[in-house]
């Protein structure tokens, strides 16, 4: 029996292939990558978003909007998250 729905993948290498789409994606995929990696620390150390906002000093909410990706958050804002889950972060520009 065949799953109904399409894969990712599949969806994602169709989609690459619309110019404007793949310049869009670009641009964001930094932000989204330190979102994942932020959401897999902070399930890890299994915290829920509104113990990391206490341990950030900041609303459950603006933790929940930075996870969703509506929120464009500043630097000092992602080291605040980091440096409560016990990392660190590292820029750097190629």
């Amino acid at each position: 029996m065949s799953k109904a729905g399409a894969k990712l993948s599949d969806i994602k290498e169709l989609l690459m292939k619309d110019e404007d789409f793949k310049s869009e994606y670009e641009r964001l995929k930094p932000r989204y990558e330190i979102i994942s990696q932020i959401i897999e620390e902070r399930s890890r150390q299994n915290i829920t978003q509104e113990e990391l906002a206490l341990r950030v000093g900041t609303k459950k909410s603006n933790i929940s909007r930075f996870e969703s990706g509506t929120y464009n958050p500043s630097i000092d804002f992602i080291v605040k998250i980091a440096r409560s889950l016990g990392k660190e972060v590292q820029l750097k520009l190629k």
